[in-house]
């Protein structure tokens, strides 16, 4: 992976996130491939993707650079409506499930572009793990917004 090229699509399309992390878009994957920006997420509903569609093309109407695949699942939008609580107003965090041959520095430098910051991983899920060296194919591990990692 091209670190310079994805900080500067993740740059590009700075408010394309944003938009996801406002709709409680559950991002699943986020990096870069072939000189693409590559998203994959669940959103909570029809009008949530489509906000994230319409915020990309706002930034680059043709999108050569970008391959969003979003997929509407409605049992998030459950949780968003009875909680009360807005997505912009809570710390929005994604989830990833572990691969064969994971380790938490290769999600850090997924999801964060570092593989150094992988102990904020760990210690957002200190509930399932005891040992950052110790993650299972099968788990599902939450990762903390990159913006609010802590330095």
């Amino acid at each position: 992976m091209d670190q310079q090229r994805f900080e500067s699509l993740k740059q590009k399309y700075s408010s394309v996130l944003t938009t996801i992390q406002q709709e409680g878009i559950q991002l699943e994957h986020l990096h870069e491939e072939n000189g693409k920006l590559m998203i994959a997420g669940k959103a909570p509903s029809s009008e949530a993707k489509d906000k994230v569609w319409d915020q990309i093309k706002q930034v680059d109407s043709a999108y050569p650079d970008v391959n969003a695949d979003i997929t509407v699942d409605s049992s998030l939008a459950s949780g968003k409506a009875s909680s009360g609580v807005s997505p912009a107003d809570r710390e929005v965090e994604q989830t990833y499930t572990v691969e064969a041959g994971d380790t938490l520095s290769k999600i850090s430098k997924q999801f964060y572009g570092e593989a150094s910051l992988y102990m904020n991983i760990f210690e957002a899920n200190r509930d399932k793990l005891t040992d950052p060296n110790k993650i299972q194919p099968g788990m599902e591990l939450r990762i903390p917004m990159s913006d609010k990692v802590s330095s």
